[in-house]
């Protein structure tokens, strides 16, 4: 793929790894910018929800968060460009109001808390993601390379999982942040469609009536309205 087709896809990216590799051995700026509610509270430091996004405890960390805006990403990028949805504009407030959303809950939650610090693009790229499934909601995927089930399927057992995981709060994982930013993402991408194409509802309801366990190839009633335009 070009970077001309998907610019801002591989740009979030790149500045994903520069900013990432320099907080992996400069830890006075990622105290200056991690998520850290405690601070963002009491020193007014709510660039802390942008920043923290920027971050990654390390490079398997790295490697799977981009991996997915990667393939997700210039997927989403491609469709709000090539239907008229309001292009890079929509793409970047997706992604940004992502993180943001994303980590909301986390600061209530941990504000007067001045332990508890967080990080990464999971957020955004959680939005990301149940932002493409929203276009074709019944295509495969394949967890973990060997089990096939569809995009709805999993988005419903990843929310699920993600509800389960937050309330058991025993590993380092913000699952609040997956959470949010997921159903961020479906909010966000079904307003906007609404809003951009009005006459897509139908389509919309016929698409999630159409259901599928395994997935199909076919392009879904979404793609399909917004490829004839109408």
């Amino acid at each position: 793929m070009e970077f001309s087709e998907t610019p801002i896809t591989l740009l979030l990216i790149a500045a994903n790894v520069i900013f990432s590799f320099i907080g992996f051995s400069n830890t006075g700026l990622v105290n200056k910018t991690i998520g850290w509610p405690y601070y963002s509270k009491r020193e007014k430091q709510y660039y802390r929800f942008i920043t923290s996004g920027f971050l990654h405890a390390d490079w398997m960390h790295l490697i799977f968060n981009m991996f997915t805006l990667y393939f997700f990403g210039s997927n989403l990028e491609l469709y709000l460009k090539t239907f008229d949805l309001g292009g890079g504009a929509a793409y970047l407030a997706l992604y940004f109001l992502g993180l943001i959303a994303a980590d909301i809950p986390s600061y209530l939650k941990h504000k007067d808390d001045p332990n508890y610090r967080s990080l990464g693009a999971s957020g955004a790229v959680s939005a990301v993601v149940f932002a493409v499934i929203i276009f074709s909601p019944w295509s495969s995927v394949y967890l973990y390379g060997a089990l096939k089930i569809s995009m709805a399927v999993y988005a419903v057992l990843y929310i699920i999982y993600c509800v389960y995981m937050g309330k058991q709060n025993n590993d380092n994982v913000n699952h609040d942040a997956h959470l949010w930013g997921s159903l961020f993402g479906l909010v966000f991408t079904l307003g906007l469609l609404i809003v951009m194409k009005p006459g897509i509802m139908d389509a919309i309801v016929a698409e999630l009536t159409n259901f599928s366990l395994f997935g199909r190839r076919e392009p879904g009633k979404v793609l399909e309205y917004l490829v004839l335009g109408r």
